[in-house]
């Protein structure tokens, strides 16, 4: 809030993909000023010099809310001390019904009901988190990792299904390995032979040049016997014709499946290069379960802004793994939460799953659900990564590292 005499002043900005609503309001609901601004350089300074012109300052900024949390735009007005407020566009539509019942809509008056949304109810909503730049970086790599490896098995699935329809030898080859058709040799092999009719006639020595090709070094000559005698075996097979149209089809989505696993391996790399530079890395690392990869999932979802979360409450609903509770007149349900960061949740499934065989106590702690509070599998994983968040936020906030008799000391002694 920025006091101009005895006035609060609040900003609100209707975001576009080209140009920008900008409004400005008092703490009675006046508009002060309102602007039109271009998505470049030239329409960033417009804005500074209009909040400027208000009393602007870096010791009293002006609130923003905005309805994204991303862009240059934002990358600007977190410059300094500034609180920028990501308002989710769902709640902001809420809010624009409160002044109007015609569900009329304008760019300009959505810029007003944002500005109003801090004016009344800026402790509703909190600001976007002041993490560091390193912090900042790790979510940007560790969140495209994390997409390029959801599009990697993605396309695996769509050529998996392909080849069902015309190449099952190829699934039954491949079956043996694991990551399948992600691995380079089955990447190769079906480049050499795109149908089943081509992979009949490849001989032992092919079979070996692919495989060296995709990098193999050991077993070659057992692996290309193998493989000969899967492609050689005895399957249906679709009419000519149609099988080398397939095999086109199956290259071309080959060509995509390459590109995705060679842009997880590269921002994998990148992840590995940065990660283990932030201060926190050390901490989080120290858990069991959690690799570099899966840390800085973690980290990109939580940042290191100390002061984002009042206790570890906060951080299990944002995460999702604390139930939530309803009650109406009698009724009361305790069910699981569906509104949560969903990547900080996907992370936390793997992160308690892989925590089973690397902590006794989390094991413990898992078999205690199951057989005595009757959870299911994905329940007692929940409940398992409730409470190493917990532990997470814990020694985050004081600087330790994970200790497995202080994390899990009573069921250490009940599995003992």
């Amino acid at each position: 809030m920025r006091y101009e005499g005895n006035i609060l002043i609040y900003c609100g900005i209707d975001w576009a993909e080209k140009t920008h609503d900008v409004a400005l309001v008092d703490d009675s609901g006046r508009l002060l000023a309102k602007r039109h601004i271009t998505d470049d350089a030239a329409g960033y300074k417009i804005l500074l010099n209009l909040l400027v012109e208000f009393g602007d300052s870096e010791e009293n900024p002006i609130p923003v809310a905005i309805e994204t949390s991303r862009g240059l735009l934002v990358a600007v007005l977190r410059a300094g001390k500034r609180q920028v407020f990501a308002i989710n566009p769902m709640a902001a539509a809420r809010y624009r019904d409160r002044h109007s019942v015609s569900r009329k809509k304008s760019d300009p008056g959505d810029a007003l009901v944002l500005a109003n949304i801090l004016r009344t109810d800026m402790h509703a909503h909190r600001p976007l988190p002041n993490d560091s730049d390193l912090a900042r970086a790790i979510t940007v790599l560790a969140r495209a990792q994390q997409d390029a490896t959801w599009n990697r098995q993605q396309i695996s699935n769509q050529l998996r299904s392909l080849l069902r329809e015309y190449y099952p030898a190829a699934l039954n080859a491949f079956s043996a390995w694991q990551n399948g058709l992600c691995r380079p040799e089955a990447r190769e092999i079906l480049k050499a032979a795109p149908t089943p009719a081509r992979a009949a006639r490849l001989t032992r020595t092919q079979f070996q040049a692919a495989l060296k090709r995709a990098g193999r070094q050991r077993g070659i000559e057992a692996e290309a016997e193998r493989l000969g005698e899967a492609f050689r075996a005895d399957w249906a097979q679709q009419p000519p014709l149609v099988e080398d149209a397939l095999g086109k089809q199956m290259l071309a989505l080959l060509i995509q499946l390459e590109a995705a696993c060679t842009a997880a391996d590269d921002l994998a790399k990148a992840v590995e290069e940065t990660f283990p530079q932030h201060p926190d890395a050390e901490i989080i690392l120290s858990f069991p379960g959690l690799g570099i990869q899966l840390g800085a999932r973690m980290l990109a979802e939580i940042g290191d802004d100390r002061t984002r979360f009042a206790d570890a409450r906060g951080l299990k609903a944002y995460a999702g793994s604390s139930p939530v509770t309803r009650a109406s007149g009698k009724k009361t349900s305790i069910t699981r939460r569906w509104v949560k960061n969903d990547r900080l949740n996907h992370a936390g499934y793997l992160w308690a799953f892989a925590s089973l065989r690397a902590s006794p106590g989390a094991m413990a702690h898992y078999r205690r659900r199951r057989d005595d509070h009757g959870d299911w599998h994905a329940a007692a994983q929940r409940n398992l990564f409730n409470r190493m968040l917990g532990q997470l936020y814990h020694c985050l906030q004081q600087r330790k590292l994970f200790d497995e008799h202080t994390a899990f000391s009573t069921g250490l002694t009940i599995a003992a």
